[in-house]
């Protein structure tokens, strides 16, 4: 699942939920706004599937974060998500983000705790372990962190060799002709 707000950066949203389904991962993409429809960072328009108020309570096998600001902010500030992202760490489930979600959402819910990770440049000095801010993917158990728009596409096919296999990512990375990730 894919939750997304006004705000939102669309290159890393667009990236993730593109990439996850040229893996072959169903992707639900849920708004926490009132409406579907969401205006990211930079004016683009994205219309979700659904609301995140109508899903919130389904069981995903991961809950992926675009950053973006104020998309970061609306996703933390979102009672529906904050429940939900909790309930993927108490259930041993995958959640992951990109650019300054890991710090505004994830560290901010002490999603982060036991775990390193990585953030967008100017959000990583938040994140209580800075072992490996500076890596562009960041995997620590059940947690996937990245850095930014930059590296929206390795963190997708990331995403794609811990969901469903090492096999599946190279194919999907040979198909989008990708270099390497």
């Amino acid at each position: 699942m894919v939750p997304i707000a006004n705000g939102t950066e669309e290159i890393e949203a667009v990236c993730i939920i593109d990439t996850l389904r040229r893996g072959g991962v169903e992707v639900t993409v849920a708004s926490v706004e009132p409406q579907k429809l969401v205006v990211c960072s930079r004016k683009t328009k994205i219309e979700a599937d659904h609301l995140l108020a109508d899903v919130h309570q389904e069981n995903f096998d991961v809950v992926v974060l675009p950053g973006g600001m104020p998309g970061a902010e609306r996703l933390r500030d979102s009672e529906p998500l904050k429940k939900l992202l909790h309930r993927q760490a108490a259930e041993k489930r995958h959640y992951a983000a990109i650019c300054a979600a890991p710090a505004v959402v994830l560290e901010h819910h002490g999603l982060m705790q036991g775990h390193a990770g990585t953030a967008y440049p100017g959000h990583s000095a938040k994140l209580h372990d800075q072992s490996k801010v500076e890596d562009r993917v960041v995997v620590s158990e059940n947690v996937i962190t990245s850095r930014g728009p930059g590296t929206a596409l390795e963190f997708s096919l990331k995403l794609i060799e811990v969901l469903v296999s090492r096999q599946k990512a190279e194919e999907v990375q040979k198909g989008m002709l990708v270099p390497s990730f």
